[in-house]
């Protein structure tokens, strides 16, 4: 039977799964802690040899992996103003698997960029200028980063018209850099492709071997790309099954919304948007997290109106994080998950998402929409730790309460999706097979919704 091994090296976890190459069954999966203080392919090793235990012919499949271990994919913006180029770049990057560390608005001096290295991106988005418009900001930054000797990579996709000048500086300055087309070449358009897929080449080529996560350089052989990246690639390929499609992933961190959906033409480029909306979107909230991130979820979930003051729950918040191992050892503890759980969900949907407000201007009473309307989505899959290890019946309250209220608040979340959990953690598995192996992606894609009847609706 031949078959591909899909890797996910994690900031915790590694997980590897063995797919069938031609109908996408899961043959195995295992998973070890990721070794950073060793080498990371000491933990594949032994997720390989459980891998093998169940199916010796294992040993002759593909290798396919992402990765975001050693703190994932950090990336620094540097755009003319915050209302366009700022923003959309901020976009680019987590739609690319990255975290965003640093936005420089206005273009780049010799202070500005000493604040840029502070902060350790791995590569930078160099952006201004829609096509055909002023390229002095633009230019200026190129001429900084080469003058200052700039050694960490870059992706330019700025004014198409100033390409040529700014490749030739960041050349000229030894500069690392991949040009992509503009991602804003006009008001109100955001082409985020180009872009995304030169990160993902400046990934591959700088940012995997120089985090030194190991010595075989098999590991930078078999990373594709980043695993936020993949697992988005992921998510499309669950919505050419199931429809418009969001997946909301619970860390001990963050928690990151994937949504992929076919937008209304009146959402494409709503009026008061410089920064049209895109029909596929990555948010991440560095402040909801099950552990490390446990104590602000408390916080936004007062300031929301989700849950009330509890002293007692703000106790069991700061114990999760100064214990990020911690488990529940009583039924106390796991409400106490599911609370927090139920939390992280909502907000990070109510972000990843718009929101309606009925407003009164000279022409009298408007309905004023801004964001991604989710409501119409089909599917809400959730992932992390929390819920696919707490049974069904946690997983339907956690995700069932995202529709609770938000009409009434003009919340454009789900209001009436089916729902799930990717039990078996295959999304990354899917994203990585999608383009080698499309017919195997979809098959294991399947599993992913395997289980939707058995977690209820939002809404319920």
């Amino acid at each position: 039977m031949q078959s591909f091994v899909a890797v996910d090296f994690g900031s915790t976890f590694t997980k590897a799964i063995a797919v069938d190459a031609g109908s996408g069954e899961l043959i195995a999966r295992a998973e070890h802690r990721t070794t950073i203080d060793t080498d990371v392919l000491d933990g594949y090793q032994a997720c390989r040899t459980a891998l093998l235990a169940v199916d010796k012919g294992i040993a002759k499949a593909e290798v396919l992996a992402c990765s975001s271990a050693g703190g994932g994919l950090r990336i620094g913006v540097v755009g003319n103003e915050e209302l366009v180029t700022a923003e959309a770049g901020r976009r680019v990057a987590l739609s690319s698997g990255g975290r965003v560390v640093a936005v420089v608005n206005g273009g780049l001096t010799a202070t500005s960029l000493k604040a840029l290295r502070a902060e350790r991106p791995d590569v930078v988005l160099l952006l201004g200028g829609t096509d055909g418009g002023n390229s002095a900001v633009l230019e200026n930054a190129a001429a900084v980063l080469a003058k200052y000797k700039w050694r960490r990579p870059v992706v330019a996709a700025g004014n198409i018209e100033a390409q040529g000048v700014v490749g030739s500086m960041l050349a000229e300055g030894n500069v690392p850099h991949v040009l992509a087309d503009n991602v804003v070449p006009e008001i109100g358009v955001f082409a985020p492709d180009s872009a995304r897929a030169a990160i993902r080449e400046m990934f591959l080529a700088h940012v995997i071997g120089g985090k030194n996560l190991s010595r075989d350089p098999g590991f930078a052989r078999m990373v594709r790309a980043a695993t936020p990246d993949v697992v988005l690639r992921g998510v499309e390929v669950l919505a050419s099954l199931h429809g418009d499609v969001a997946v909301v992933d619970i860390g001990g961190a963050t928690t990151d919304v994937h949504s992929v959906i076919e937008l209304d033409p009146e959402d494409a480029n709503l009026g008061r948007e410089v920064v049209a909306t895109h029909p596929v979107t990555r948010t991440v909230e560095g402040d909801l997290g099950m552990r490390w991130s446990a104590v602000p979820v408390v916080a936004a979930g007062v300031e929301a109106g989700l849950i009330p003051e509890d002293p007692v729950l703000r106790v069991a918040a700061k114990r999760r994080h100064d214990e990020p191992s911690y488990l529940p050892d009583s039924a106390d503890e796991t409400s106490y998950d599911e609370l927090l759980a139920r939390v992280a969900v909502t907000v990070a949907l109510r972000r990843h998402a718009g929101r309606q407000r009925v407003v009164f201007g000279p022409g009298g009473r408007v309905i004023e929409r801004s964001g991604k309307d989710l409501r119409e989505v089909d599917l809400l899959v959730g992932s992390g730790g929390v819920l696919r290890h707490n049974g069904p019946d946690l997983a339907a309250r956690v995700l069932g309460a995202v529709a609770a209220g938000a009409q009434e608040e003009g919340w454009l979340v789900p209001s009436g999706a089916r729902t799930c959990v990717d039990t078996e953690y295959v999304l990354a598995g899917v994203g990585l097979l999608a383009d080698v192996a499309p017919v195997a992606a979809e098959g294991l894609a399947r599993r992913v919704g395997s289980n939707i009847h058995g977690t209820g609706t939002t809404g319920n």
